[in-house]
Parts: structure tokens; sequence; C-alpha cells
């Protein structure tokens, strides 16, 4: 028969592997972030041999090589690089909540995933970002350029910028601002097939650039107006299915296109490309950040959120 003490030991040596697996989940996640036990017990204030016993016992409690261990460092393997992609969210999280609960605020750090169209990022973020490093410097970002509708939750992304209208009413979404686009060619199409001065003469022996989405084939068409009348033009001689891409063209001198003025604006300004029809009215399109709703609490996004909405100033 089993005695009170029996049973509190064994009640405490099935707790305890339980304690000490979230505790080797992070002695995992420092070694893999400095590449050394050495460098992750002093981080975490504890022997190298009890750093190096975590993570051991995490192995076998999960069966697979986490780590390959040299006398100089310590390399993840494979299946450690997605065990810790996975893992590494939760400890973030729970750093930031055991540092709330303290009343202190906690550095944001790790990993931060972000995706923007390709000439959203050319033309507008990648400059701005020594700015964000300078002021998060422990953040490491991935940033995600393509033209491509992720889909946030289901790849991983902690947000992502949209333009145009928002279909996923599920997601949280701010504004950033609202761009116009424009008409325009390089000099050197137009010196050889002629300026355009009314929407009729671009149906008239011009190549127009178009551009159309790769998930679904629907092609932007060109939308004009004036004085009450619109004109939609969608016979192109070539489109692109990448934003930044389809500027390229453009400046290249394949034909006349429409996109996104602010996108645009270092070609214009550097003499690539002119614009045209000035006086017609062009669309606007409205730039937003969308992020899922349960991690609007992230202090990671948080401080990208913050820090993107006060550089969101179209020159």
């Amino acid at each position: 028969m089993q005695t009170y003490g029996q049973s509190a030991r064994r009640r405490l040596s099935l707790l305890e592997p339980r304690v000490n697996h979230l505790l080797a989940i992070r002695a995992f996640v420092r070694v893999a972030e400095s590449g050394s036990f050495t460098r992750a017990a002093d981080h975490l204030g504890m022997p190298r041999s009890t750093v190096s016993k975590l993570v051991a016992d995490l192995e076998q409690h999960l069966g697979v090589k986490l780590m390959q261990r040299t006398t100089r460092k310590a390399v993840v393997t494979p299946e450690g690089a997605d065990y810790y992609a996975s893992v590494m969210p939760i400890v973030l999280d729970l750093d930031e909540t055991e540092e709330r609960v303290r009343g202190k605020r906690l550095t944001p750090r790790g990993r931060l995933r972000v995706d923007v169209p390709s000439s959203f990022a050319k033309h507008f973020l990648i400059d701005r970002l020594p700015d964000f490093r300078r002021r998060y410097p422990e953040l490491q970002l991935e940033l995600g350029m393509s033209d491509r509708t992720i889909d946030i939750v289901g790849e991983g992304v902690d947000c992502a910028i949209r333009v145009g209208e928002l279909r996923d009413t599920s997601l949280i979404a701010r504004r950033l601002f609202t761009a116009t686009t424009a008409l325009a060619a390089s000099p050197s199409y137009l010196a050889h097939k002629g300026r355009p001065l009314t929407a009729e003469d671009l149906r008239q022996g011009h190549d127009l650039v178009g551009y159309f989405f790769a998930a679904t084939s629907r092609t932007v068409p060109i939308q004009l107006e004036k004085d009450g009348v619109k004109t939609q033009l969608a016979q192109f001689a070539i489109l692109a299915n990448e934003s930044s891409g389809h500027i390229d063209m453009m400046a290249a001198g394949l034909g006349i296109g429409q996109s996104i003025l602010p996108m645009m604006q270092p070609f214009i300004n550097d003499g690539r490309l002119v614009t045209l029809l000035d006086d017609w009215l062009q669309p606007s399109m409205d730039y937003h950040l969308i992020y899922p709703a349960n991690r609007h609490q992230n202090g990671r996004l948080r401080a990208f959120v913050d820090w993107i909405v006060a550089a969101a100033v179209v020159n």
C-alpha cells in the first residue's frame, strides 16, 4: 500500500521533468541563438554543464538530435532549426509576459517576419530601415518582398503591407497612407512613339505595359477620367506580375503604364520616366499594415507597427 509520503514524492517526480522541460527549451533557444553553450550559460546564469545536460535531456525527450557539438561552437541540425522556429515565438511571448508582470518593459528581441510588396520595399521601406535597426538592434527582421498574397496566419508571418481593397476582415488593419497613381513612360519611348494627349491617343499606336496578379491572372486595367467620362484600357503589349518589375519595364522603354506615383518618383526624379495626362483623374490606392488580432500585444510587432506608422510619410 502506497503511503502519503510516497504519493507526494511521486507527484513531485512527475512535476520536476515538466519544470525542467521548459528550462531545457529556454537553454536550447539561447544556445541556438549564440552558437555556444558557454555564452548561453553566461546569459542564463548557470553552469555550462547544466546547459549541456538540459539540451541533452531535451534531445532525449524529443528523440532527435537538435545540436551538432564541436569544441568551439554548437550548430543546430535541420531538425533543431525547425524546432527553434516553432518554440522561439512561445519563449519570446513568455519572456514579455513575465517582464510585464514584473512591471518592466522588455527590449524587443528575436525574429520578426514582415511581408511587403516589392516596389514598396525597394522604393519606400529599405531606405528607412537603418533607423529601425538603430532603434531595435536585437530584432532579427525577415523581410519577404514579393507581390504574392500570402496567408499571414498559415505561413507564420507577423504582419504584412497590403495595397488596395482589403478582403480579410478578421485581420487588424492600420492605414499608412493613400497614394495616387500616374501614367508614365520613358523619354526614349516617347521620342519614338510620340506623346499622347488624350485617353483615346493611347489606343492609337501605343504599347501599353500592364500589371496582373499571378494567383488569379486578373489584369489591372489602366483607368482615366476627365469631365465625368471614364476610360478603361486593358489591351496590353506586355504584362508583369511584380510591381517593381512593372515600373522597370516602363523605364526600359517598353511602353506606357500606370503605377503608384510615390513608387515611380525616383525614376521621375532622375529622368527615367515622364508622367503623362497629368490633368486626368487617376485612381488612388490605400496602403495598410495588417496583422492577426491575437498578435497585437506582441512586443516585436508593436515596435514595428509604431515605427512604420510614424515613418509612413509619402514625399
